[in-house]
């Protein structure tokens, strides 16, 4: 008998294997993402046939094989079975786990994204099912909140609070009807519109500067963080390029006696515009529980906020798929499932 080993896993994907067989790629907390073989999973009482279903947490014995392991013995630790009876809450479990599948390392722990994964699809699973029109919006809601979640455990989350340009605290305006903020992708996050015409008007011509005492200067040419640079600085002191060669950025920093100014060679791209509530929904995403239904925003017509959580679901759609240079194809399902129901205009 081979090598075995013990790990604890959850199922994100699973499909049939030769006759009777099923392959499932689980993600656990010891070892991270792993394939294995359910060996007669899809025979009529199987034992293992239930074991091997989606969002199943298993205690798993795996044998090592030579392509693929095999798991030998499973004991269900936890399961979702709330998530399968509503179809806007499958369709945002699949949506979680293809972001994980994304993200998930092999080969190491990965304990982290294990709980948070549980926990969020913990969540969705205890929210009521949808009946008609906005009570199937919570479900949309913490599906948003689970995928800023899982972005920010990776590092990769967009910055919502402040202006990705000038680092400015970005307050939404409810008194404003027209009050708008930019969400660029490439900036990476939130875009106040006044700076970013202040900062590209006239005279804002691209350079990037380290100003220091020193008389020696050194001409350098990022190419591949789209900046022409100027630098009066020792050859030794490149390495300070590191933290402000990061795309179209601006920003004004102070590291030692260096004085950093750096604008963009090409304006910032804004993807989409926010107004306040949507923004106010967005900021909301970095806080560890999500308020329902208004998010703490009671003094406004419920149906701004059932809007307005589909616009704010679909920019980090855009901005996960831009990071993970891949399509999230359950967003699909999510899509068609909205597209059914009457939220109010």
């Amino acid at each position: 008998m081979g090598q075995t080993y013990k790990a604890t896993g959850i199922n994100l994907k699973g499909s049939p294997m030769g006759e009777s067989d099923r392959l499932l790629t689980i993600l656990t907390r010891e070892f991270g993402l792993i394939r294995a073989v359910v060996p007669g999973a899809r025979k009529p009482n199987s034992q293992m046939g239930g074991r091997g279903g989606l969002f199943v947490v298993n205690e798993l014995l795996i044998q090592k094989g030579r392509s693929l392991d095999k798991i030998a013995q499973a004991e269900t630790l936890e399961s979702y079975p709330g998530l399968s009876r509503d179809l806007g809450k499958l369709a945002a479990g699949q949506y979680l786990a293809e972001v994980v599948l994304c993200q998930a390392l092999s080969e190491q722990p990965q304990e982290e994204l294990f709980c948070l994964l549980n926990e969020h699809l913990s969540r969705i699973e205890q929210l009521p099912n949808a009946g008609e029109g906005a009570m199937s919006v919570p479900v949309l809601a913490h599906l948003t909140h689970g995928v800023y979640h899982l972005l920010a455990l990776a590092g990769i989350a967009p910055q919502v609070q402040s202006c990705s340009i000038t680092q400015h605290q970005l307050i939404p305006d409810f008194t404003a009807p027209d009050w708008r903020v930019g969400f660029s992708i490439a900036a990476g996050g939130t875009v106040s519109l006044p700076e970013k015409r202040r900062l590209e008007g006239p005279g804002s011509g691209p350079v990037i500067e380290l100003q220091r005492s020193a008389s020696k200067t050194t001409k350098f040419d990022i190419s591949q963080a789209g900046f022409k640079a100027g630098i009066e600085t020792r050859p030794e002191k490149i390495s300070a390029l590191k933290s402000i060669a990061i795309g179209n950025k601006v920003a004004e920093t102070t590291n030692n006696s260096y004085r950093t100014l750096i604008h963009p060679e090409r304006p910032v791209k804004i993807d989409t515009q926010l107004n306040a509530v949507e923004l106010a929904l967005l900021q909301q995403l970095a806080e560890p529980q999500i308020l329902w239904p208004q998010a703490g925003l009671s003094h406004l017509p419920t149906q701004n906020t059932e809007t307005a959580w589909v616009a704010v679901e679909r920019i980090l759609r855009q901005y996960a798929q831009s990071q993970f240079d891949r399509s999230i194809r359950s967003a699909a399902l999510i899509d068609s499932y909205f597209a059914s129901l009457p939220i109010s205009p």
